[in-house]
């Protein structure tokens, strides 16, 4: 009987999915037969749950929209999936450190004494890394809207920071985050072309009212797209030091591979202009190096002359003499 009820909890758990499962997988899962799987799902119809099946070759069960399902009903790897999100969840969403931290007290009070363990050793303290260049922490209210946006494919319309346009309108497809900033990935009608914006550089928003039908990304890989954008609307300015450079580089291979708050604008084929910040001026000349192509420094004077100066150390280093003599 522990079994028995042990796989129920376990179905009842895959079911909260929202997934048809078909049976040969929960087979596979629950390792038992099809056919144990089979009275396991009358069982569970016994008890109130209204578990459809879809029959046919591809035949799949699935519990119905609506249904009671007990909460918190997790193996230990959803214990552990939890207890990392809801710590690590207020490094990138503003305002939910209090709330997130009274979730994460609710959710361990009912879990079983196995599980509670396994949630105590999970302890994570987020570190701003200034390589990321990480974006202030979005509105949880603001990633509601555009993710309900999303969903319900209707029309955007707000303001930009950095835009000229009083109000843009777009047709929103995909929340997407990386490297700790949260960007929304939407067609602009108008213009004809599909964008990336920064959700912290939204404001404000609305929803029209008005629906679109969605259509295909490019590409259909969000994430793809998203390294593909040359300008991802970071600000190279928040570095004390910032230059541009001419590389004998692909525009696409730069902007994959280019730190946060680089800009890439192609300039021809085979070669992009780069914008990018660092720490110092020696800093950004060795980021700038690691592209292993031929450079023009466009600016400014002393970006020039830290090029110089690595130039001279990196000889003396490889056995060619020289070395400068000056700390940064």
């Amino acid at each position: 009987m522990a079994e028995t009820s042990a796989r129920l909890l376990l179905l009842l758990s895959l079911f909260q999915t929202g997934r048809a499962w078909p049976g040969a997988v929960l087979a596979e899962r629950l390792e038992v037969s099809p056919r144990t799987v089979r009275r396991d799902i009358d069982r569970l119809r016994g008890l109130g749950y209204p578990v459809h099946v879809t029959k046919g070759p591809g035949g799949a069960y699935r519990l119905d929209a609506g249904a009671k399902v007990p909460p918190l009903l997790f193996d230990d790897e959803q214990a552990i999936a939890v207890a990392v999100a809801l710590q690590t969840a207020p490094a990138t969403v503003a305002g939910l450190g209090e709330a997130a931290a009274r979730a994460l007290a609710t959710v361990r009070q009912v879990m079983p004494a196995r599980l509670r363990q396994r949630v105590d050793a999970v302890r994570v303290t987020s570190i701003e890394n200034a390589w990321d260049l990480a974006a202030p922490p979005v509105d949880a209210e603001v990633l509601l809207a555009l993710g309900t946006a999303v969903r319900n494919h209707e029309v955007l319309a707000f303001g930009y920071a950095g835009d000229s346009s009083p109000s843009i309108r777009v047709e929103p497809h995909h929340l997407a985050m990386w490297s700790g900033r949260w960007y929304l990935v939407a067609r602009d009608p108008e213009r004809g072309e599909w964008r990336t914006f920064r959700v912290d550089r939204i404001t404000p928003y609305a929803p029209t009212g008005q629906r679109f039908t969605p259509r295909d990304l490019p590409g259909a890989d969000v994430t793809a797209f998203v390294f593909a954008q040359f300008d991802r609307g970071d600000v190279p300015g928040q570095w004390p030091c910032h230059g541009e450079v001419i590389l004998d580089a692909p525009a696409p291979l730069v902007a994959r591979w280019a730190p946060g708050g680089a800009v890439v604008e192609e300039v021809a084929p085979g070669r992009c202009r780069l914008g990018l910040g660092a720490w110092s001026w020696p800093g950004l000349a060795a980021l700038i190096g690691t592209f292993a192509c031929d450079i023009e420094v466009i600016g400014p004077p002393e970006l020039t002359a830290a090029c110089g100066e690595l130039a001279r150390r990196y000889a003396a280093a490889g056995g060619g003499g020289g070395g400068g003599k000056d700390n940064y």
